[in-house]
């Protein structure tokens, strides 16, 4: 197999990641942050981040445990708001899904956790009025490409200053800044029910993943190609489809075209026009 090194300058990283936090959120006239603190690391980088970006009074951690959520990931994600020093809340949602769990008693896992994303999703955008604070993205370009995320659940920001970084690359920057090593080094996990992993959802480990989707998606190969570098067609073909079938929660809704001048296609403009 062809070697494949996906080593960032983290110097260099975080000077723009932090600048890309601080530059967005400033030029629509605020000042704030809001950022749904998970425990694990993709919300530790993010948080991070944007403590460097805006100082540590104007970012606001929220966790949003649900009663089967381990205590390991609210007690890491509390040794990152200690370690920052940063306000915080802890706001469960256990009687927030539970009338909806009950109206089927045979509800899948899958459900429960997209209605369980839903819901933290609802509660950070109603504290972020609350600390009018822009909410911040923790979702990296390995789960993004795979489509690993709930649609309007943990999708939903306003920015994401780590989405085009792998997962590999989120764990080397995390380092770098210092990210406490329990969250670093404990197994990737959206914690929606228990003993769930990304790993074991998935199939294959992110380490796998981050490898081919970097020769697919920034060199261009081919699936074929990358089949040629080594890696098992199997493989090939699941993280392929996953790609390609994902699609729709990379994009906006797309808009059927019947004027001179249709939102997306025609009429395009960046974030900060007219401003």
């Amino acid at each position: 197999m062809i070697d494949i090194n996906l080593t960032i300058n983290t110097d260099l990283a975080r000077e723009i990641l932090a600048g890309f936090i601080k530059s967005e959120i400033t030029r629509v006239g605020m000042s704030r942050a809001v950022i749904g603190l998970s425990g694990g690391i993709d919300s530790a980088l993010s948080l991070v981040l944007a403590v460097e970006a805006l100082g540590k009074d104007n970012v606001l951690a929220v966790r949003m445990p649900y009663k089967a959520s381990s205590k390991d990931s609210l007690d890491h994600a509390q040794l990152l708001i200690d370690q920052l020093g940063i306000p915080s809340k802890t706001i469960e949602i256990t009687d927030m899904v539970e009338p909806l769990f009950k109206l089927n008693p045979d509800m899948s896992k899958l459900r429960k956790g997209n209605i369980m994303a839903r819901e933290r999703m609802i509660v950070i955008y109603d504290q972020s009025e609350v600390f009018k604070g822009l909410v911040i993205g923790t979702s990296n370009k390995t789960e993004i490409l795979l489509g690993y995320s709930t649609l309007y659940g943990d999708s939903a920001n306003a920015l994401n200053p780590i989405g085009d970084l792998y997962k590999t690359q989120v764990r080397q920057l995390s380092r770098a800044m210092n990210v406490p090593a329990p969250i670093i080094d404990k197994p990737p996990s959206a914690d929606l029910w228990e003993d769930q992993t990304d790993e074991g959802e998935l199939g294959f480990t992110y380490s796998e993943a981050d490898k081919l989707l970097y020769l697919l998606v920034d060199q261009r190969y081919s699936p074929q190609e990358a089949m040629e570098a080594g890696f098992d067609k199997k493989f090939v073909d699941a993280v392929t489809a996953r790609i390609r079938r994902n699609q729709f929660k990379r994009m906006q809704p797309p808009i059927a075209k019947i004027s001179n001048r249709t939102i997306g296609y025609d009429f395009l403009y960046l974030r900060d026009w007219g401003t």
